[in-house]
């Protein structure tokens, strides 16, 4: 069984806020409205594009997803 998006996601927290994606991590896990059992990219953007402000940068989120994918192939 794949893991949702946000599952992944939470694994990459930490306290390096220097990586990009640790600190969407971060910020993704202090959101209550984050969708936690999708592993939809277009819903997934789509909230993320019209929903937040802790992200700069959709290529965060784009390099997140990328990295989210192969984890989710080699399981």
């Amino acid at each position: 069984m794949n893991r949702s998006f946000y599952h992944y996601l939470m694994t990459l927290r930490g306290p390096n806020h220097l990586d990009p994606v640790t600190e969407f991590a971060n910020e993704a896990g202090k959101d209550i409205q984050f969708p936690k059992h999708s592993s939809d990219y277009e819903e997934l953007s789509d909230y993320l594009e019209m929903n937040v402000d802790y992200l700069a940068s959709m290529d965060v989120f784009d390099a997140a997803w990328e990295q989210y994918l192969e984890n989710n192939h080699a399981s």
